[in-house]
């Protein structure tokens, strides 16, 4: 059995692929947290914060990346310690904490990750808008598929 799903696509080498680029895109990620001493989750938590709608909470951010809450507290003291964030009590709700990207910050992570930017865009031009509303479906229906499997009961 080749792992052959619909189309026939080969869904193992299919994943094949998407773990390299998933291993490619750690080791950018390890590189960074490497480079400004930090600790690889505290990459995946402004990761989380910097793509949050909105401002997130440490609660929200413990879902997120299911972590306990002493290994959140000490994740946002170190991001807070390096200057990457900041947290900012509601002024409505006192008990509620927003953290928020520094802007300092994003101009770091930017100049680090110019060149995989460079490389996405580089990318992105060797396909055309009707391909990459598909890669777009795509990547939008596994990530939804993989928070669904994070967020169910005895997932792993």
């Amino acid at each position: 059995m080749n792992g052959a799903g619909e189309g026939g696509i080969d869904r193992l080498a299919f994943a094949v692929r998407l773990r390299r680029m998933t291993a490619e895109l750690n080791r950018i990620a390890h590189e960074f947290a490497g480079e400004h001493g930090l600790h690889p989750t505290d990459v995946q938590a402004l990761i989380k914060i910097f793509d949050a709608p909105e401002p997130i909470t440490p609660g929200r951010l413990r879902e997120e990346l299911n972590l306990t809450s002493g290994a959140v507290t000490a994740c946002l003291d170190r991001l807070e310690r390096a200057g990457h964030i900041r947290r900012v009590r509601d002024a409505h709700d006192r008990r509620v904490v927003h953290l928020h990207y520094l802007d300092a910050a994003r101009e770091l992570a930017g100049a680090f990750f110019r060149p995989l930017g460079r490389s996405t865009d580089n990318t992105l031009r060797r396909f055309s808008p009707e391909e990459l509303r598909t890669v777009a479906a795509f990547l939008d229906a596994m990530n939804e598929e993989l928070d669904a499997l994070r967020t169910a009961p005895g997932s792993a």
